[in-house]
């Protein structure tokens, strides 16, 4: 039986949930969904230009889940703005 997931802090939160790609429709786009989780892991390394060890410290999880997080995060976000996927936050 795998063990139940700790609970994650998350202090910042997004002012849009939602980024699209300009000049075309919502329904003709795919979405790549970044859960609030991997929007906290991008705002506190890459924004607040934290370690990750301090990063995973302030959401209260180890540094192995934290650098699983932030890998699946930045996988997403490329994946987006290669592709031309909407960003939705959730």
């Amino acid at each position: 039986m795998p063990r139940p997931c700790k609970r994650r802090r998350v202090r910042g939160r997004p002012n849009s949930s939602y980024f699209k790609p300009a000049g075309k429709r919502i329904s003709e786009l795919k979405e790549s969904i970044l859960t609030i989780e991997e929007f906290e892991a991008i705002r506190l390394n890459d924004l607040l230009n934290l370690e990750q060890n301090k990063c995973a410290e302030k959401m209260e999880i180890s540094q192995p889940t934290f650098h699983r997080l932030i890998s699946s995060a930045h996988y997403k976000i490329a994946d987006a703005i290669i592709n031309g996927k909407a960003i939705k936050i959730k």
